[in-house]
């Protein structure tokens, strides 16, 4: 036992070490952000370019104009070919790709030590001469794309939509989080090429942009090749800042989707606190005090005690203008989920009324600074992370930081910070098998 312990204890100093980070940030004229990590460890270098827009950043009426983007800065740009933007990384053996959510959209790439300059070019074209190559017939294409995309994922998908429905639950339709990232086939039929290029114009200029390089390089030629490639990229228009607004539901609501669906699900939502609060590593850890893992307070009640669900997990959304506590259970055939949802509220009554033991709370804790400390255990997990630090709290290098939250997180916080969140009003959707909607919690 002695043994096991003394490993464990051996492998955290291990880990920890990972997050004290030699991080360099400068800005080019432009207004662009650049981060340089240097990770001799392996022959790779991650290039990483993060702009401060996603969905939330939308209009009513032309939602998903973000998401197209991603699909759309891989269609070529003025000295890129059609597609070639894969082709070359992928011949220089390596990987890329981009994603987006509410709150920003991010380009990133892999590659051998020796294929850094391409990558930082091949971004650099498409950050500063997309709309030269832009044309209708590329917008129509990716706009049927992104529609299959929104088919397959959301709307012929078992409880595809079920995020989406409990947004509109959780949120005015005035709220930038009201509406989903894919966005709504409407709005993608009605954009226009106008539309796009005005919103390209204002969000993907260099002073909304950060650019983080880690891995193996030399940093004085990568400064020389960033300013080659990015300098004389012109400066767009300020971008405001984006301002928190947490929705405020004032009773419990109620809805039922009726799915093609075998299995009936609950899900659940408290609004907590936006990312930047005080409270939000306190959230997570509350989370996964209630449902994170087998030995969590739900699995154990509703999956080995009482048999009536196959599964629980519960996870903090914390976004940058708003955050909320989701609790999903996938219920056993034909459970009524009002049943489940009684026992849910059971057990975060008894959290707040009688609080949580010294064991969970650390257990909680391992178990959230183990997943921040593994998310960056690659060369491209670290420099996403890094340009997260940035994007949104202004610094690149916060993973002490981050993991001193949850180190410092004490019993009587979580307490006070249940109580807050979790005695408000809630949002409970139902999704049902077709024709069974008596299985509905009301």
């Amino acid at each position: 036992m002695k043994k096991v312990v003394v490993l464990f204890l051996i492998a955290s100093q291990f880990l920890v070490a990972q997050t004290k980070l030699k991080i360099e940030k400068y800005v080019l004229k432009n207004g662009l952000q650049v981060i340089l990590h240097e990770d001799k460890s392996v022959p790779l270098v991650a290039v990483n370019v993060w702009y401060h827009v996603g969905s939330a950043r939308e209009k009513i009426k032309r939602t998903g104009f973000a998401h197209l983007f991603e699909h759309m800065m891989f269609q070529g740009s003025q000295n890129i070919g059609d597609d070639k933007h894969f082709e070359m990384v992928q011949d220089a053996g390596g990987n890329l790709n981009g994603s987006t959510t509410n709150d920003r959209t991010n380009y990133f790439e892999t590659v051998p030590s020796q294929f850094l300059e391409m990558a930082l070019w091949l971004e650099s074209d498409r950050m500063g001469f997309l709309l030269p190559a832009m044309t209708q017939a590329k917008l129509d294409n990716q706009r049927d794309v992104v529609k299959n995309e929104r088919r397959q994922r959301v709307d012929n998908q078992p409880y595809g939509r079920s995020f989406e429905n409990i947004q509109w639950m959780m949120y005015e339709k005035n709220h930038p989080y009201n509406w989903p990232v894919i966005g709504y086939m409407e709005d993608l039929s009605a954009a226009s090429l106008d539309d796009v290029k005005e919103f390209f114009s204002f969000y993907y200029a260099p002073n909304n942009a950060s650019l983080v390089i880690a891995g193996d390089f030399d940093k004085e030629q990568t400064k020389i090749w960033v300013e080659k490639y990015f300098g004389g990229i012109s400066k767009g228009k300020e971008v405001e800042v984006v301002k928190e607004i947490q929705a405020e539901n004032i009773e419990n609501k109620f809805s039922t989707l009726e799915d093609r669906v075998q299995l009936p699900q609950l899900m659940l939502s408290f609004q907590t606190s936006p990312l930047k609060s005080e409270d939000d590593a306190v959230v997570d850890v509350i989370a996964d005090i209630l449902a994170g893992g087998k030995t969590s307070r739900l699995y154990k009640t509703l999956v080995y005690e009482k048999q009536i669900a196959q599964s629980v997990s519960a996870f903090n959304y914390s976004r940058e203008i708003s955050g909320a506590l989701f609790v999903t259970v996938m219920g056993k055939p034909n459970q009524n989920l009002n049943e489940l949802k009684e026992i849910v509220l059971s057990e975060i009554n008894k959290l707040v009324a009688d609080g949580i033991t010294e064991r969970e709370l650390q257990r909680a804790k391992n178990s959230v600074k183990a997943n921040n400390i593994f998310q960056i255990q690659s060369i491209s997990g670290k420099a996403d992370q890094i340009n997260a630090y940035n994007t949104f709290y202004g610094k690149p290098n916060m993973f002490e930081e981050e993991l001193n939250k949850y180190t410092k997180i004490k019993i009587n916080e979580v307490n006070k910070v249940a109580s807050k969140y979790l005695t408000k009003p809630f949002v409970a959707l139902s999704v049902v098998p077709m024709g069974k909607k008596e299985l509905e919690a009301k």
